[in-house]
């Protein structure tokens, strides 16, 4: 009997130390690709999705001060053009 729960206690002793090395080689795995997909958005120009919303709404303030001075020029237009007839 000695010898079974000994042969047991090394089984479960080489599969806890699998389990952890496939533990350090999952999170090294992990590292790799998350270092692989830094550089492949780096090397396309890529921004980050704080970036972009903030360009966005930039963009969607100048847009909305265009169409603003589009209105004030017509209408400074057509007071022109009562005024000279």
């Amino acid at each position: 009997m000695q010898t079974s729960n000994r042969l047991l206690d090394d089984l479960a002793k080489v599969a806890n130390g699998a389990v952890s090395t496939l533990s350090g080689v999952k999170t090294e795995i992990e590292t790799l690709i998350r270092q692989q997909i830094d550089k492949l958005l780096v090397s396309n120009d890529l921004v980050a999705r704080e970036e972009f919303e903030v360009v966005k709404a930039m963009a969607a303030e100048a847009r909305l001060q265009q169409e603003n001075l589009e209105k004030r020029v017509e209408e400074l237009e057509a007071a022109l053009n009562n005024k000279s007839k």
